[in-house]
């Protein structure tokens, strides 16, 4: 049976789901239930259902968020999103990461049904399809290359981009978008072709040059200012990046006013 999870933030929704949409007319199990983003993507982790059937605004984590982490993750996870959200941006925002059907609240139980045929059709296709899987190579490069990859590295480049000036780890921006410390280098390295450090040091070179500008801001300050404790280590990256040193910069730019 095709294993179900139900992730909303109303108990009287998953209670609803549970007991009266008829799973096992769709070979379907309704394996396990949460009541927010965060408990749901932990126990997706765990059981890896087929299905997944989910509110998209709930507390602790917003549902696109999990949905672009299940999706990068796992891209042949089904999702229905199933809301009283009335926001076409989301709903776009949610097709394009991958959601199968987008479904508002108070849903006729024949549109809940029409959503369960289509998908549970679609995975006894893909199971008759298995012989033919790409090797793990080829997966893996499907898994970077879908839409919820590229969410996830534009909100983890944001969130660089708004905290490079603090002592900023890799563990720290994938806690923010809900993946692994792994898949999340993975992610930078395929769509960016950058590592995280060097992401971060571009950011911080990048602010440092436009401060640079300013004679009144002396460079050590400058570069504690953008997020270097060692300006040793601020000097060596500034010149491997501008291919001048920060001093001669500073002259350039002031020069050229």
């Amino acid at each position: 049976m095709y294993k179900v999870m139900i992730i909303d933030d109303e108990p009287i929704i998953v209670e609803g789901l549970q007991k009266i949409v008829p799973w096992e007319k769709w070979n379907c199990k309704v394996d396990a239930v949460a009541y927010n983003g965060a408990d749901g993507l932990e126990l997706i982790n765990g059981v890896r259902p087929d299905i997944i059937v989910s509110d998209i605004s709930m507390p602790q984590m917003d549902g696109l968020s999990m949905i672009a982490s299940v999706k990068s993750q796992f891209p042949d996870l089904e999702v229905i999103i199933l809301t009283g959200y009335r926001n076409f941006d989301y709903a776009r925002q949610a097709i394009n990461l991958g959601v199968t059907r987008f479904l508002l609240k108070p849903s006729k139980m024949d549109e809940i049904e029409e959503a369960l045929s289509f998908i549970t059709n679609h995975l006894s296709d893909k199971k008759a399809q298995s012989s033919n899987l790409l090797d793990d190579e080829k997966e893996e490069e499907h898994i970077d290359e879908n839409p919820a990859g590229k969410f996830i590295v534009k909100n983890a480049v944001r969130y660089i981009e708004e905290h490079y000036q603090e002592k900023l780890k890799l563990s720290d921006v994938a806690d923010q978008v809900y993946v692994s410390q792994w898949h999340l280098s993975k992610l930078l390295n395929r769509h960016m072709e950058q590592n995280f450090s060097e992401i971060l040091n571009n950011v911080r070179i990048e602010k440092a040059r436009v401060l640079l500008q300013d004679p009144a801001l002396r460079i050590g300050d400058i570069a504690e200012q953008v997020g270097f404790l060692d300006i040793a280590h601020f000097s060596r990256v500034f010149k491997k990046q501008v291919g001048k040193s920060a001093n001669d910069y500073r002259n350039t730019v002031l020069g050229n006013k």
